[in-house]
Order: structure tokens, then sequence, then C-alpha cells
């Protein structure tokens, strides 16, 4: 197991990866939206927490539907 790759992310690493901005990190901190460890006056997140917004956040996708009036035709 790479440790690099488990190891928990600071906030900043944390708002990279899910593509936020760090205030926001912060403020799901306070609202206990994402678990965090603290160590003494550091706070780091999780990969599984990580992981677990994005798993939570996808919006699986639809079939595409062919619009009405828009067939194929051969001449």
């Amino acid at each position: 197991m790479n440790f690099e790759k488990t190891a928990p992310k600071t906030v900043p690493e944390t708002a990279r990866a899910l593509g936020i901005s760090r205030h926001t990190v912060r403020a799901w901190i306070a609202q206990r939206r994402i678990g965090y460890l603290k160590l003494g006056r550091s706070v780091r997140i999780p990969q599984a927490e990580i992981e677990r917004i994005l798993r939570e956040s996808a919006v699986p996708a639809e079939p595409r539907r062919r619009a009405a009036g828009n067939h194929s035709r051969t001449a």
C-alpha cells in the first residue's frame, strides 16, 4: 500500500482534491460535514473522507434521448 496515497491530507490538499476552496473545507469541518483528524493544532482529512464526499456527490448520467424531429433520413 502506498502511504502517500492513503496519508491524511491537509486542508489545502483536500480543497485541491475536491475542487473547492480551503474556506469551504474549513466550513465543512466546523459543520462536521467532513470527518477530520486533529493532531495538536494541525487538521488532517483522511483519504477515505475525501473519497466519501466524491462518492456521495456523484450524479449518475442519464441515457441520452433523441430530440423529437431529429431523425436521420436517407435520400
